[in-house]
């Protein structure tokens, strides 16, 4: 999800606490973890949107950005680099530190369950150790917020998989319109069938696998899954909602999972044009943008106690704000001393912002059909208003074996008869 619609769905979110909160205790790892983990492995889909993932994976040139993707992605004993011996006494000295950059709400403390140190630090297993681990593997985590996008155990797979899709292609298309020179020398459009490999202008490949891989990858611990099926609920940080432009008004608050996830490819030692490009997913630095990726990177570098301008990933411009640097050739010319409200661009932050641009129909794809599998459910002998059994038997399992997305689909051609059409295939299977 990019853009605009975090801020939105942030009023939703906080409006949805209350409930969710009787639901998971967001202190401890959810206790419908495990139920998420046998459902899931029962999805086809989910199955083969994690082989697809893993095959990009090894396409990956560069051994330590593959390495590093391959042992977050795959390892089930990952050590969560983030976290490695964060106590409690650590927790409350960044947060302190987060408060003080203007990168938490502090009203939020009160708003949300558990308090701004639930919010910023998910439950992990063996937390404050040298080593904590995931509470949940890749490939049962959700997408989105409970009743958002792919908020099914396995969505998150789906989910980055058809983001990954895109941002490839979407490299491809950039490649093939600004990257083939003619006969004559000049550019032209590529022709249709000949490869993108032979383009001459640089689109870094590594960049267009990892970064949709590793932008949503703190999911798997920032919604955790509940006992009556439902997930934990998230904090929305990376500013204070009200004057995050540089001290301006601006609001650069977003999903915690963005931001975690950024500070463990940080905390990896990934390099500054692929942790930007990560951190551009929810905004691209352009048309007055750029404070927001700032935000999120140095949000992610305190929680990594680390100094981002020392590591490279942001810079001081002439007034002494964090801006993004100027990595690659972009310092050849000054462009800044002319134009000094342009941030350091590079093409890749615009293609992976682009490529987590699909929440407009998957959002209200699942908030359709939700609807939709209520009105069926019966048919099946699952009650609605058995909030716990729906869920873990029905809801979850039908939307991890057909996604929303396909559902709705289906739905706009054939009405409610081709929903149960396809639920009737889960039934037959004994899934259901």
């Amino acid at each position: 999800m990019s853009r605009g619609s975090i801020v939105l769905l942030a009023g939703a979110s906080f409006a949805a606490f209350a409930t969710l909160a009787t639901a998971a205790d967001n202190n401890a790892p959810g206790a419908g973890n495990a139920l998420a983990v046998e459902i899931s492995g029962k999805s086809a889909l989910v199955k083969s949107a994690k082989a697809f993932i893993d095959q990009r994976i090894a396409e990956i040139k560069d051994d330590k950005i593959r390495a590093a993707t391959q042992d977050a992605i795959d390892n089930p004993q990952t050590c969560v680099r983030h976290r490695a011996g964060v106590d409690a006494a650590a927790k409350t000295r960044i947060l302190d530190a987060l408060k003080a950059a203007g990168l938490v709400d502090i009203a939020d403390d009160g708003k949300f369950p558990g308090g701004l140190l639930a919010g910023v630090f998910p439950p992990v297993v063996d937390d404050g150790t040298d080593c904590p681990h995931l509470p949940q593997p890749f490939g049962s985590a959700p997408a989105g917020v409970w009743g958002g996008h792919h908020s099914f155990p396995g969505g998150l797979a789906v989910h980055e998989a058809f983001n990954l899709s895109s941002d490839l292609s979407l490299a491809d298309n950039y490649r093939r319109a600004y990257g083939h020179l003619g006969a004559g020398g000049l550019p032209e459009r590529m022709p249709a069938d000949a490869p993108t490999g032979t383009a001459d202008i640089a689109i870094d490949q590594d960049i267009m696998i990892g970064a949709p891989i590793w932008h949503d990858w703190a999911k798997t611990m920032v919604f955790q899954w509940a006992a009556d099926g439902s997930e934990f609920p998230e904090l929305n940080f990376g500013g204070n909602g009200k004057t995050d432009k540089w001290g301006t008004a601006g609001d650069s608050k977003t999903g915690a999972h963005h931001i975690l996830s950024v500070a463990e490819s940080m905390k990896r030692g990934l390099p500054p044009d692929f942790v930007i490009t990560q951190a551009s997913a929810h905004a691209a630095p352009a048309e007055g943008q750029e404070y927001k990726v700032v935000n999120w990177v140095n949000a992610a570098a305190i929680i990594d106690r680390i100094d981002p301008v020392a590591a490279g990933y942001l810079a001081r411009d002439a007034q002494g704000r964090l801006r993004l640097p100027a990595l690659r050739q972009l310092a050849s010319v000054p462009i800044q001393q002319t134009l000094p409200d342009e941030p350091n661009m590079l093409v890749e932050y615009t293609l992976h912002n682009l490529s987590d641009a699909d929440h407009t129909f998957t959002g209200t794809a699942v908030e359709e059909i939700q609807v939709v599998l209520k009105a069926v459910a019966p048919r099946f002998g699952y009650d609605p208003g058995d909030v716990a059994a729906y869920n873990t038997k029905f809801r979850n399992p039908v939307l991890a074996a057909f996604s929303a997305e396909r559902l709705q689909i289906l739905y706009t051609a054939g009405g409610i008869e081709a929903v149960a059409t396809e639920i009737g295939k889960l039934k037959q299977a004994g899934v259901i």
